[in-house]
């Protein structure tokens, strides 16, 4: 029997990533992962083929939209070729997961194909073609997230799908219905909304983004409307019905009345629950919450003191720099570090264009919290940048504490906000106020220069460029 300092259940983000700082602390490590590429949902049906998908659809976006304006003219019709669009996004992930074996290879980590499962607390059973077993002084349990479903709603995955099925369609839907206004399903829509399908969004509450700052959300609203999404807020869907290739959904209005929608495809994206089937942690007296993520503490370790959790199985916003961070943590812990994380600085991002970004606390949680904060906006279309790359939709917020001037939060809502908001974060990690970062030299023309300017406006109201 193989015997290991630590061995990881899950290869996704949060367990590659646990897995190489293990081995990079002198840890003899195992990594086991019951598919047969490594990488979980974010690299094999999440973040990568996703974001490849809506980079594709962009540039056809733009094509069809733009290119004209910039003075470039292509002769005939622009086609969508969606097989090739799909075999791009696949391409895109088999590099990627294949960095992860040469990773794994690199640092001498030792990789078991097959569904893990707890024996007792120091052995585990992985049951693939054959049966192993190996021993583990710690295990850190890493294995995230799948599709949550409404109880009344039947998944055929041809027609009702989730995100796994919409990233591999073999036609443009004539009308997707996307029940959820989160992340996901905003995403996959502007994809297919890019490409020709007509969208309508259905979302219980009464605005998208829910858990990002309301002016966000207005704002995005605002993109979706204008690029001809239906968007249907505060209704609760009561019942999903396929009908040969149509798909018919039904639901209430915020007055209480029965409303219908009707489709080729309705793609489910009501969030995601933990992923904890096969496990066998309730041998252990390891405890779940009342939604199925395995408690832990501080130090997140479950009430096994051996066995710790992380990323999407545990509590917290399902993200997979946030599941990187929590990897480190625990390898660093078990080291005998003393490491840490501040989960207000784990930046959250809608990868839709314009993208959008925050950190910190959303100016309804610091009225909530009753914070005196100050407030500094500046919009993108003041931009030099953005004027000449047409992408003028969005803003930056700066939220700042009243008396010492220190950030608190800020949210952005622009072109390459995803990359943006790590300034942010690097001034919040530092403690810095809005006045430090209205002192930096910003780079001109960019679109970071909206984050100097929205610095201004909430240190003394004196932005330049507005």
């Amino acid at each position: 029997m193989n015997s290991y300092d630590v061995a990881i259940i899950g290869s996704g983000p949060g367990g590659y990533v646990a897995a190489i700082r293990c081995a990079q602390l002198g840890m003899k490590t195992a990594l086991i992962e019951k598919y047969a590429t490594l990488g979980g949902t974010c690299l094999n049906v999440g973040c990568i083929p996703s974001k490849a998908l809506l980079d594709s659809s962009h540039h056809y976006d733009d094509a069809v939209k733009h290119f004209e304006e910039h003075g470039i003219e292509i002769p005939g019709d622009i086609k969508v070729n969606l097989e090739k669009m799909i075999g791009r996004k696949q391409a895109v992930v088999d590099q990627t997961t294949g960095g992860i074996d040469f990773l794994m290879k690199k640092n001498n980590i030792d990789v078991y194909q097959g569904l893990g499962s707890f024996k007792d607390a120091t052995h585990i059973l992985i049951t693939g073609d054959e049966t192993t077993e190996i021993q583990a002084k710690n295990t850190i349990i890493a294995t995230g997230s799948k599709p949550s479903k409404l109880p009344f709603i039947e998944l055929d995955k041809e027609r009702i799908i989730t995100s796994t099925e919409a990233l591999k369609l073999k036609e443009i839907p004539k009308h997707m219905i996307v029940i959820g206004g989160g992340v996901i399903g905003l995403e996959l829509g502007q994809v297919y909304r890019r490409l020709g399908a007509e969208v309508t969004v259905v979302e219980y509450l009464d605005r998208i983004i829910p858990n990002m700052d309301a002016a966000l959300s207005k704002e995005l609203n605002k993109v979706f409307k204008k690029a001809k999404f239906k968007m249907q807020m505060s209704h609760k869907v009561t019942a999903v019905e396929r009908v040969g290739d149509e798909v018919i959904v039904k639901a209430e209005n915020k007055k209480g009345e029965e409303v219908e929608f009707k489709g080729d495809y309705c793609l489910i994206s009501v969030g995601r629950s933990a992923y904890t089937e096969g496990l066998n942690v309730e041998a252990l007296g390891i405890k779940l919450d009342n939604r199925g993520r395995v408690e832990v503490n501080a130090q997140l370790q479950t009430t096994a003191p051996n066995i710790y959790a992380i990323g999407d199985v545990i509590k917290g916003n399902m993200l997979a720099h946030k599941a990187e961070e929590e990897g480190i943590f625990v390898a660093e812990t078990i080291a005998g570090q003393k490491p840490h994380i501040d989960y207000n600085l784990i930046p959250g991002v809608v990868y839709t264009w314009p993208e959008v970004a925050a950190v910190g606390k959303t100016e309804e949680e610091l009225k909530e919290a009753g914070v005196a904060y100050k407030s500094g906006s500046f919009p993108m279309r003041a931009l030099g940048r953005s004027r000449a790359s047409m992408d003028t939709d969005g803003f930056v917020k700066i939220l700042a504490d009243k008396k010492t001037d220190e950030i608190l939060g800020v949210h952005m809502i622009g072109a390459r906000c995803a990359d943006l908001i790590a300034e942010a974060v690097t001034a919040m990690e530092f403690r810095a106020s809005a006045e430090d970062v209205s002192r930096m030299s910003h780079a001109h023309p960019t679109y970071a220069e909206a984050i100097k300017e929205a610095a201004l406006a909430a240190t003394e109201d004196r932005a330049l460029h507005m």
